[in-house]
């Protein structure tokens, strides 16, 4: 397993677009233009382009084509790897696995009051959070972990947060068993994987900061 992340910069994002955006094809270039901020339209750019990268020289994949599954779930044609892309804030980060694989990160705001989006979460978790000496942390970490399985089952805003429980690190979503595992990038943000292959538990991801 290869975890790519890199982290977007404006003084740059001409200079990507002109170096990378004519790989994709037609489709993709058109849906990464549409943004209107620079910061979206290079976060896609770059999920995308450290993809293509990791595949290239982690698996030997040259010519992926991507495509979409009827839930929206990207995947590649005709070969067993698979991958997920997630971005939060100035961060994007690409899973690329042998196996089914979800991923979540998540900018830490201190901002942010907790208890606005306690209805995402169960009633159990609510209290893990608020007896945690770190609530904004621990919010943050359930809601990496629940976005992570989601990603991992795949049938996205489908599945409401509040709808399954993340506990020893695992989640059970329509009688399917997730586990989830968190990795570190960066102190100001929240990362985890999950899949509902179990040897997801055992592999240690080479986790690789892309340089631009």
């Amino acid at each position: 397993m290869i975890i790519l992340y890199t982290f977007i910069e404006e003084e740059k994002h001409q200079h990507l677009m002109d170096r990378y955006l004519d790989v994709f094809s037609e489709n993709i270039k058109k849906d990464i233009m549409a943004y209107r901020r620079w910061q979206d339209a290079q976060l896609s750019l770059l999920g995308k382009v450290m993809l293509l990268h990791g595949l290239r020289t982690y698996y030997n994949i040259i010519d992926a084509e991507l495509r979409k599954t009827p839930n929206n779930k990207p995947y590649l044609k005709d070969n067993p790897v698979h991958f997920n892309i997630s971005h939060s804030k100035d961060l994007v980060a690409c899973v690329i696995a042998k196996f089914p694989v979800g991923i979540d990160i998540e900018f830490c705001d201190p901002s942010i009051n907790f208890q606005d989006f306690e209805f995402q979460m169960t009633p159990a978790e609510c209290v893990q959070i608020c007896k945690s000496e770190d609530k904004i942390k621990s919010f943050f970490t359930y809601w990496t972990a629940k976005e992570a399985v989601i990603k991992a089952h795949g049938d996205g805003i489908m599945i409401p947060l509040d709808s399954f429980q993340i506990c020893n690190n695992t989640g059970i979503v329509d009688g399917e068993k997730f586990f989830v595992k968190d990795f570190f990038i960066d102190k100001n943000y929240c990362s985890c994987i999950a899949s509902n292959d179990i040897n997801v538990n055992n592999v240690v991801p080479v986790i690789e900061f892309f340089r631009m």
